[in-house]
Order: C-alpha cells, then structure tokens, then sequence
C-alpha cells in the first residue's frame, strides 16, 4: 500500500484543523468568529480552498497564533514531509520581543502533543505569568533559566527537567548566557 505524504500546502489545513480543535472550536463557531461559512473554513482545512492573506491573518487572530507559523510551512523534500524535520528548516513559532525564540521539532501540529526547541535569550524573561490548559515537559539542553510554578521557584540547569500541569508559570533567564530547552506540550498550542 503506497503512503500520501502530504505536501506543504495540505500541512496547513491539517494545523489549522489541529489548532482550531486545541482551542475547543467548532466548524461553526470559528467560521461565525470569520465572518464566513462552515463550507468555506471547511474547505481551507481540507486544503481544497487556499486562504487569502488576510484571510490568514484573522484565522491567525482567531487562533491567537502568529502569522509565521501559518506561513512558516515546512520546504522538506516531499518524502520527508510528516515525518522529518532538518535542523535548518525548524519553523519559528510566535514572536520573540521576550527574549523567546520557538522552533517547532515536530512535523506539524496534528499530534496530541507538540515538541518545541525553545531558546531564552540572556537577560531576558517572560512578559507576565501565563497559565494553559495544557500538560508540559521541559529539558534544559543548556543555560540556566529560574521557573516560577504556581508559589514554587526553581534554578534549572543542564539535564534538568520540569513539568506544568495547568498551573500558572513564569520563567526569567537573569543570566549572561542563552539557555536551550526542550518543551513538550499536550494539547499543541501553536
């Protein structure tokens, strides 16, 4: 039985599907926040109709994800594309006026789960506390960065690992150097 590996364009309508369900939204209720129909968004996310670029930019809104990640689509020869993902073609996730640079490790968003390599800048640290509906692992490959659980603070350091379930956390890397972690978070939220 011959596989259909997906091309980059059909990734895009599988993420968004992926997103769409991360978030709790219905055909319906993502298509009224549009202002279009259910065919229509129904459509994009079998990739049988390619949005506009504004079009994306309000999916992008409505999803709260950064326009990158719904352009940030892999260029992975086609019998890569779904299950490899070469250090130079990672896809940047969100912005990094914090300090936070993401790379999604994962081929797309269609998992349970989403793997990300983040990196914190030095003398950097995150805007303000964020809690997610989310179950999270992280590594620390390099660096050191403090994370602030719930009441709970926390000096990780090189082969550390953490988690977050649903609780509130902040993270700041008071240090010099850039520190490297693996993060792994179920539902994906990118």
């Amino acid at each position: 039985m011959k596989h259909v590996h997906p091309t980059s364009s059909e990734t895009l309508g599988a993420d968004l599907r992926a997103l769409r369900k991360a978030r709790g939204l219905t055909l319906v209720d993502m298509a009224e926040q549009l202002g279009r129909s259910v065919g229509w968004l129904s459509q994009v996310e079998r990739d049988k109709s390619e949005p506009t670029i504004s079009d994306l930019r309000e999916i992008a809104e409505v999803l709260d994800v950064s326009m990158s990640m719904l352009f940030g689509q892999s260029h992975a020869p086609i019998e890569e594309q779904g299950y490899v993902v070469r250090a130079g073609s990672r896809r940047r996730m969100g912005a990094s006026e914090e300090g936070l640079i993401e790379e999604l490790l994962s081929p797309d968003l269609t998992d349970d789960f989403e793997v990300l390599h983040s990196t914190f800048a030095p003398n950097s640290q995150m805007q303000s506390p964020t809690r997610r509906a989310t179950q999270e692992l992280g590594y620390m490959v390099s660096g050191r960065i403090e994370l602030r659980i719930g009441d709970k603070t926390f000096s990780l350091g090189p082969g550390d690992s953490f988690r977050v379930r649903d609780e509130e956390y902040h993270w700041t890397n008071p240090y010099d150097e850039a520190a490297v972690a693996i993060w792994v978070i179920a539902p994906p939220v990118y």
